[in-house]
C-alpha cells in the first residue's frame, strides 16, 4: 500500500490525518501528474486557495490550474470551498492524506498504482534535489537540523512494519498544526519528512546463495 501522508488514525489526530483511498484506475492516473499533485500538496498546507492564488504560488496561469483543479474535484480529490465565485472561488483538499494499494488483481489499476508510485518518488527526489541546491543560501540553524542520511538494517516484515507505526506516531506529534495555523510556534516552516523504508535490491547476489552464509560462519576470524 502507498501513501502520499499515510495511515492509521488515531483520536488525537484523526482529524488532521483524514485520508482518501483511491482504487478507480482514472483516479490513480488524475493524480498521478506532476502540476495535480502539486496542487493537492499546496492546499493541504496552505488552503483554501482559489486557482489564481494557486497560479501564483506555482507559476502557472489560472486556467491551468483551474483545469487541473475541476479534474481532481471530478475524483473527489479535492472539492470547492465556501465563498468566491467562478475562478476565484476558493478550493480545498478533502483530505490531509492520500492512500492507495500497491497490489491489486486488476491490470489496469496496478498500472495506474505504478504509474501513481513513480510520480509520487519523482516528486521526493524532487524535493530533495532542490533543497540540496538551494541550501548554503539558507539560515545555519536550518541547514544544521536538516538531514539526510540513510540506515541499513535487518528486519522481518512484521517488524518493519512496526517501524513505521513508531515513526508515525512521533510526527504525529506535530501533524494539527497543518489544519490548524494557529498552533504554529514563531519560526516554523513548511518541512517534508520523507519516510520510506523497502528491502535492499541493490547487493550483488542477493538473496544469498545458498550454503554461502554457512561459509561465512566457519571462516576463521580475522586476528
Amino acid at each position: 500500500m502507498a501513501t502520499t501522508g499515510s495511515g492509521d488514525e488515531t483520536a488525537e489526530t484523526a482529524s488532521a490525518r483524514s485520508v482518501t483511498r483511491v482504487s478507480d484506475p482514472r483516479a490513480l492516473r488524475a493524480l498521478a501528474h506532476p502540476l495535480r499533485m502539486a496542487l493537492v500538496g499546496l492546499l493541504r498546507m496552505q488552503g483554501p486557495l482559489t486557482a489564481t492564488q494557486a497560479g501564483v504560488l506555482l507559476g502557472e496561469s489560472s486556467g491551468s490550474t483551474s483545469f487541473h483543479l475541476r479534474s481532481l474535484a471530478k475524483y473527489g480529490l479535492v472539492e470547492e470551498a465556501p465563498g468566491g465565485q467562478g475562478r476565484e472561488r476558493p478550493w480545498r483538499a478533502t483530505a490531509m492524506f492520500t492512500q492507495w494499494e500497491d497490489s491489486t488483481e486488476s491490470p489496469a489499476a496496478a498500472a495506474a498504482s505504478e504509474l501513481l508510485s513513480a510520480v509520487v518518488a519523482e516528486q521526493y527526489f524532487g524535493d530533495v534535489r532542490r533543497w540540496m541546491a538551494t541550501r548554503m543560501d539558507e539560515p545555519a540553524e536550518w541547514r544544521a537540523a536538516a538531514h539526510f542520511g540513510d540506515t541499513q538494517l535487518w528486519l522481518t516484515a512484521d517488524e518493519l512494519s512496526a517501524l513505521d507505526d513508531e515513526v508515525r506516531a512521533l510526527t504525529d506529534r506535530f501533524l494539527a498544526r497543518t489544519t490548524e495555523p494557529g498552533l504554529r510556534p514563531p519560526g516554523s516552516r513548511p518541512v517534508t519528512f520523507l519516510h520510506m523504508a523497502f528491502p535492499l535490491m541493490s547487493i550483488a547476489g542477493w538473496p544469498v546463495p545458498p550454503g554461502l552464509a554457512e561459509a561465512q560462519d566457519d571462516s576463521p576470524e580475522s586476528p
